[in-house]
């Protein structure tokens, strides 16, 4: 499994990326993608949706159930991943969780929700114990 560093995880297996000011990218963790398995479709809430933490973002179907996706932190959609949104390359979220199959971005409304995630180490910790 890989835990990247630079990233801050969420109890429900979402990561966050902050980007620039208030701008950040969401999507699963690539121990969510390995127990969904492959995912064969997306919904997404609408771009422009104001969500608190903790609200879905989206609803990822695999061969194995259907899981819903939450809001690590609050803020309003500003873009849906466009090579998941226009190409349906829904693989990308099991090849590439971390890079090219992120899910979301958002602008951030209180940045200082992220002190409540887990970095990489705790995350992976967390992991090992539900195992």
């Amino acid at each position: 499994m890989n835990f990247p560093n630079n990233l801050k995880y969420s109890k429900t297996h979402e990561w966050i990326l902050k980007q620039d000011d208030n701008i950040a990218l969401v999507g699963i963790t690539d121990y969510a993608q390995h127990e969904l398995g492959d995912i064969v479709f997306v919904e997404f809430e609408p771009a422009g949706e104001n969500k608190s933490k903790g609200d879905t973002i989206c609803n990822l179907e695999s061969v194995k159930a259907v899981a819903s996706v939450y809001m690590p932190v609050s803020g309003k959609i500003k873009e849906i991943n466009p090579k998941l949104l226009e190409d349906e390359d829904f693989a990308l979220v099991n090849n590439s969780p971390y890079e090219n199959g992120w899910l979301i971005q958002i602008v951030m409304s209180n940045s200082d929700e992220l002190s409540e995630l887990m970095d990489s180490t705790t995350y992976q910790q967390f992991v090992e114990e539900a195992k």
